[in-house]
């Protein structure tokens, strides 16, 4: 898979385009894609979901995109560097960095609050007005903007941790929380003994820890994390069900679907029929 390198900390650009110029790249720094208009549908980490105009859509380093347009579209581009967060004097700079690593997880935009989305369309206003007229000011004007859109990206996306985590969940537990999502395709991984060694606690003090920020047990949250991978898989990608398996770590079909009625009542099949996508794949 072909990777793209940016040599600046912070890139913003507006394009109309007819196709999506890049397919299946991996790039290695954040990049934000908001859409002014068109439609069609973004695919993220095997994911496909339909896109309208005022969405807003976070690539994370490591994740592979595809746009596939359904008329001609316009987009605001904005790409920054992890090294961007950290040149920032944030109040909460790890916690923001923590929570736009989280978006990985996430191929739908971004935006969930109603209030947001009407702000974020007009900050993007703002920046289209100014890459149309540069002047001595321009560059400056448009960091401001970007500040702002990361802010909003990460209150919006905190919205989506843990529903019981901590209101003053510390930055080692959110790096923990990343560590998770980061390799849940990985079991080995996350077993307790692996975490605790990892983050230099004992598997004790990992689980009453963990239960005191997250208000849950450790491994609850790995087993709900991992069937709301699952249910994204089935929903919205064409994998067929060994194929899920085999991506989330498990031996076959059978231990999949052990794991998944478990939690949820029913096989991965059934729940694929009932949440259907035109031309997915059951088998």
């Amino acid at each position: 898979m072909a990777r793209e390198n940016m040599h600046k900390s912070l890139e913003v650009y507006y394009e109309k385009v007819d196709s999506c110029p890049l397919r299946d790249r991996q790039f290695n720094f954040f990049e934000f894609v908001y859409v002014l208009s068109g439609q069609g549908y973004h695919s993220i980490n095997g994911n496909c979901l339909p896109f309208k105009s005022g969405d807003l859509f976070l690539i994370t380093p490591k994740d592979s995109h595809t746009f596939d347009l359904e008329n001609t579209c316009e987009f605001i581009v904005i790409r920054f560097a992890p090294c961007y967060v950290k040149s920032y004097s944030w109040q909460s700079i790890d916690h923001i960095e923590c929570l736009l690593y989280y978006a990985s997880h996430l191929s739908g935009s971004i935006l969930v609050n109603p209030d947001d989305r009407q702000m974020v369309a007009s900050i993007m206003d703002g920046i289209r007005r100014t890459l149309d007229h540069d002047n001595i000011y321009s560059e400056d004007l448009v960091r401001h903007f970007v500040n702002a859109i990361i802010v909003i990206a990460a209150r919006n996306i905190s919205v989506i941790k843990p529903e019981n985590l901590s209101p003053n969940a510390d930055v080692r537990i959110l790096n923990i929380l990343d560590y998770i999502q980061e390799n849940i395709r990985q079991p080995d991984r996350l077993k307790i003994a692996e975490i605790a060694e990892e983050f230099g606690l004992s598997p004790t003090y990992l689980g009453s820890y963990f239960r005191k920020q997250c208000n849950e047990p450790i491994q609850q949250y790995i087993s709900s994390y991992r069937i709301r991978q699952i249910e994204h898989r089935l929903r919205f990608s064409d994998k067929r069900v060994h194929e899920i398996a085999d991506e989330f770590g498990f031996a076959d079909e059978s231990h999949i679907n052990k794991f998944f009625k478990r939690h949820k009542g029913m096989s991965l099949k059934k729940y694929r029929q009932i949440y259907l996508l035109p031309n997915s794949l059951v088998s």
